[in-house]
C-alpha cells in the first residue's frame, strides 16, 4: 500500500447496553489492535492509520460475514477524520426526528389510517412514486376539519429520543441545521421549534372554509427536492456536499444520504441502510454526534 493511499479513519463505535457494548469494544479491539478513545460511556473511536476502503471491507465481513458485530445492539460508523465534524444537518422528519408519520396519524382522525398507512410504507420502501403516493393519501382527507392537524400534533407527535440534543448541540457548535420534509408545513414548523433547526422546508395541505380540500400545493417536496435542498444550503454556506449530514429512512430521503458527506439512515427502510454510510439501528440520534466525534460533555444541555 502506497502512503498515499493511507488515509487516517476513524471507526465510532455506540451501544445500546452496557454489557453487548463491552463486548462489541472487546472484539474489535481483538481485530484492529487499536487505541481506543472514550467518547461517552457507551461510545468510542478506534484511530487508524490506514486505508479506509480497507477498514470497510473488514468491517463489512465482520458484520455481514463472520457475524462479528450482527449480532449484538451496536451501531458503528467508519469514515476520514478529516472533515468529521458537520457544518449543514439535512434532516427528514417523520419517523426520523419525531415518532410517526404524520399523515398517517389525520388518516386516523379521518377514519382512514389502514388504507394510508399501506400507501405509506410501500412508497417509504421505494415502491411507489412519492409524488403520486403523496397526492392520493392526501385525497384521503377530504374534509377534515383543520382543527384536526392541532389534534393530531399535540396527541401523537413526539421528538424521538437524542433528536434535540443531536440539533441544538450541533447548532452550538455554529453548524446549520434543516429539517427537511415530505410531510407538511403545520407539523415542520411546530418539530423545528421544539428541536431547534433554523429552518424547515415542507408541502402544503389546502384548507377551505375550515377544512382540508384534498390537495397537497405544488410543487411537491419529494426526493429530488430535499437534495435541492441540501445543495442550495451548502452553497449559501460556501460549502460542499462533504460538510453536509443527512439522515432519514425513506426512499425519498435517499439522494440526500447519497450525496452527504455522511449520510445515515436511521430505523430504515432496508432500500435506504442499504445506501447509506451508516445506520443507527439499535441506539438514538445522539450517535450522529459521536459520528462526528463529539463527546458527551459537549452535547447541549
Amino acid at each position: 500500500m502506497s502512503e498515499l493511499s493511507v488515509i487516517p479513519t476513524v471507526l465510532t463505535l455506540v451501544g445500546a447496553d452496557p454489557e453487548a457494548y463491552d463486548e462489541a469494544v472487546s472484539r474489535v479491539e481483538r481485530l484492529l489492535s487499536r487505541r481506543r478513545e472514550h467518547l461517552g460511556p457507551l461510545a468510542s473511536d478506534f484511530l487508524l492509520e490506514t486505508a479506509k476502503a480497507q477498514v470497510m471491507a473488514r468491517m463489512t465481513d465482520m458484520a455481514k460475514d463472520t457475524n462479528l458485530l450482527a449480532d449484538l445492539p451496536v451501531d458503528f460508523a467508519i469514515q476520514p477524520v478529516e472533515n468529521r465534524k458537520k457544518r449543514l444537518l439535512i434532516a427528514d422528519m417523520d419517523s426520523t426526528i419525531i415518532n410517526v408519520e404524520c399523515l398517517d396519524e389525520l388518516a386516523d382522525f379521518a377514519g382512514v389510517k389502514e388504507q394510508v398507512s399501506e400507501i405509506t410504507e410501500r412508497a417509504m420502501r421505494g415502491e411507489l412514486a412519492f409524488e403520486g403516493a403523496l397526492r392520493e393519501r392526501v385525497g384521503m382527507l377530504k374534509g377534515l376539519g383543520v382543527e384536526a392537524l392541532q389534534s393530531c400534533y399535540d396527541q401523537r407527535v413526539r421528538l424521538n429520543p437524542g433528536a434535540e440534543t443531536l440539533v441544538r448541540t450541533m447548532a452550538k457548535h455554529g453548524a446549520r441545521c434543516a429539517l427537511v420534509s415530505g410531510g407538511f408545513t403545520f407539523f415542520t414548523s411546530r418539530v423545528a421549534e421544539a428541536a431547534g433547526f433554523h429552518l424547515n422546508r415542507a408541502n402544503t395541505l389546502i384548507e377551505l372554509d375550515g377544512a382540508l380540500t384534498g390537495h397537497v400545493g405544488d410543487p411537491i417536496l419529494g426526493k429530488e427536492a430535499k437534495l435541492a435542498a441540501l445543495e442550495e444550503e451548502t452553497a449559501a454556506l460556501g460549502l460542499t456536499s462533504a460538510d453536509a449530514l443527512a439522515v432519514g429512512d425513506g426512499a425519498n430521503d435517499l439522494a440526500m444520504i447519497a450525496a452527504a458527506g455522511l449520510g445515515v439512515a436511521y430505523r430504515a427502510k432496508p432500500i435506504v441502510a442499504a445506501q447509506a454510510d451508516a445506520k443507527v439501528d439499535h441506539t438514538d440520534l445522539t450517535t450522529l454526534l459521536y459520528f462526528q466525534g463529539y463527546k458527551t460533555e459537549d452535547f447541549y444541555q
